[in-house]
């Protein structure tokens, strides 16, 4: 099924008011044991009721920047499915209502870096699924209304900039914010935010703009996840390389083949990378980026076996 967030915020509801605090924060404990370093049954009843398992079943999840078929977005979406969740998609257009139907999944359109529209969308899973519980920020990139900015700093403009931070960067700070109280009421939730290694790891010419607000990802990820840890809320980030998507460019796919893996990635590959942290098994993992690269980003020089 696909629904459209935009109509939704038409209708004459008032949306959500996406800046309201997290209610009933999550005790951290004042019991034996509790606090650092801490080895009493309340330390031992919170590992018992996190199951180690990659199920997600029943778990509403949200994709956005799920519109092509051959992105990370769609086969993260793909896998969440197949891990048992009730999954929504969201792009700026109505493709995303084709890749609902493919995927058996519920379609959104919304442009995300507009707050009323995600405000409108929230609302619009909450009646047709549930609240959202595993939200992973994959928007970004181009898109065919907002292409790519490649220019040098000393060319670029403050609208071009400001539209690629908004793009990257702006769209992760709004979604989280918007479905951080539900997860924190709950006391159980999941956000992977999509960063790249240009950024945080290294950077190109002609893409400051794009290395900043990934850069800026990380940076959002790391605060995030200590402001919700004790609300039983994972933040995390993952960084990819080089992947092999239908809008990979020649140059693009020949930085792949120099890769210590000798190749590009693929979107199930970064996929599986996201869904682990989305997943109970990744229950002690908070803050952090994980990088799927092919080794390329820890490598000293070229070398040959």
């Amino acid at each position: 099924m696909a629904f459209d967030a935009r109509a939704a915020d038409r209708s004459g509801r008032s949306p959500r008011d996406t800046t309201r605090p997290a209610l009933a924060r999550r005790s951290r404990g004042t019991g034996p044991g509790a606090g650092a370093g801490g080895t009493g049954p309340d330390l031992d009843r919170a590992a018992r009721e996190e199951p180690v398992t990659l199920r997600l079943d029943g778990r509403v999840a949200l994709v956005t920047g799920a519109g092509s078929p051959d992105g990370i977005g769609y086969a993260t979406a793909r896998r969440l499915r197949d891990l048992g969740a009730r999954v929504a998609i969201v792009s700026t257009t109505r493709r995303i209502h084709e890749r609902a139907t493919e995927l058996g999944v519920t379609g959104f359109v919304a442009d995300l870096t507009d707050e009323a529209e995600v405000a409108a969308l929230a609302d619009a899973i909450a009646d047709q699924l549930d609240e959202v519980e595993v939200l992973v920020n994959n928007a970004g990139l181009a898109s065919r209304a907002s292409p790519e900015v490649l220019r040098p700093v000393a060319q670029l403009s403050y609208d071009e900039w400001h539209r690629e931070i908004e793009r990257n960067l702006s769209t992760a700070f709004l979604c989280s914010r918007a479905f951080i109280g539900g997860m924190a009421e709950r006391g159980w939730g999941r956000i992977v935010n999509l960063a790249a290694t240009s950024g945080p790891v290294n950077a190109l010419p002609t893409e400051a703009a794009y290395a900043a607000a990934k850069a800026g990802v990380v940076g959002l990820t790391r605060a995030l996840a200590m402001e919700m840890v004790a609300d039983g809320v994972t933040v995390n980030a993952v960084a990819p390389g080089t992947i092999y998507t239908a809008a990979s460019t020649m140059a693009e796919l020949k930085q792949g083949l120099g890769t210590p893996v000798g190749r590009p990635g693929t979107p199930d590959e970064v996929a599986a990378a996201i869904c682990f942290l989305c997943s109970p098994a990744a229950s002690y993992i908070t803050g952090q980026m994980l990088v799927v690269d092919g080794g390329n980003s820890v490598r000293e020089a070229e070398f040959r076996y």
